[in-house]
């Protein structure tokens, strides 16, 4: 329980200090957005209300303003968007025109968190954002596993909803460690795309029982815990235990087999690990 929740303290930790590092470099969150279809532009024509307004942009990815009519604004930044208004009013319409361009409604691009999270579902994109800050923002539980999913699908129309492992058209970008995350590899920590779906499963236990401190289910990495790692997470063998007399439970093809256990095995999901006590 301490470990776990040392991991969402470390979620909320490295959050604020990846914000910190944007506003330190005078960034925020409109500067690398692009915009998309159905998004609510805000377009200010100094001295000029009546050509100011807002906007929305169509299906098509364009936006119809006063004068210039229909112009292309979809996957372009805001400063981008500004800097073809000035030259389109410039052109025989305003002189030395000033104008402003901010989106006022994200509408356009989400990502999808599911699984074990306390907040699933959709989180709009409203800039850059990284895997940790989703993950910050859907809130990971207690149950969460060491690892998270990040699936992108074929094509951003088809991204309605969010995806699931296998489905037909997913990729698996990758798995990413959370133990990484909490340790602040930025390496790991990659920007979202639009239809993105972040799919964090539920943690793999095993139980340990027998002569250890404290017996109970414990939260392993799959593929990479050892029996010897499973009990030294129970707090060590007791006065009585030995770690030459133990034994391993695991169901295999829905049978249960038990089996004698050496300390460097690797222990899988399920499993029940006994510790016997020593002979005198």
């Amino acid at each position: 329980m301490i470990r776990k929740v040392s991991q969402l303290l470390a979620f909320s930790l490295l959050l604020v200090s990846a914000s910190t590092s944007a506003r330190a470099q005078g960034q925020t969150p409109g500067d690398s957005y692009k915009v998309g279809a159905k998004d609510v532009l805000s377009v200010s024509v100094f001295g000029h209300t009546e050509l100011s307004g807002k906007f929305s942009v169509a299906g098509d990815g364009r936006l119809s303003l006063p004068l210039v009519g229909s112009i292309p604004v979809s996957g372009r930044t805001v400063s981008a968007i500004e800097a073809e208004l000035v030259t389109r009013y410039s052109d025989g319409y305003l002189k030395r025109p000033q104008i402003a361009v901010q989106v006022v409604e994200y509408l356009s691009q989400r990502v999808f968190v599911i699984g074990e999270v306390r907040s699933p579902g959709a989180i709009t994109l409203t800039g850059s954002t990284t895997l940790l800050e989703a993950l910050a923002h859907a809130a990971v539980t207690e149950q969460a596993g060491g690892q998270v999913v990040l699936l992108r699908p074929g094509s951003r129309e088809s991204a309605t909803g969010p995806v699931v492992p296998g489905q037909s058209g997913v990729t698996e970008i990758g798995r990413v460690s959370v133990q990484q995350l909490r340790t602040g590899s930025m390496t790991v920590n990659v920007p979202l795309e639009d239809g993105d779906t972040i799919f964090v499963p539920r943690a793999e236990t095993v139980f340990v029982l027998g002569q250890v401190n404290k017996p109970g289910p414990y939260t392993i990495e799959p593929g990479a815990t050892t029996v010897m790692t499973a009990i030294s997470m129970a707090g060590g063998t007791t006065a009585l235990g030995s770690t030459g007399r133990v034994k391993v439970v695991r169901l295999v093809d829905g049978e249960r087999v038990e089996e004698r256990a050496k300390l460097d095995d690797l222990v899988k999901a399920g499993d029940t690990i006994t510790v016997g006590a020593r002979l005198f």
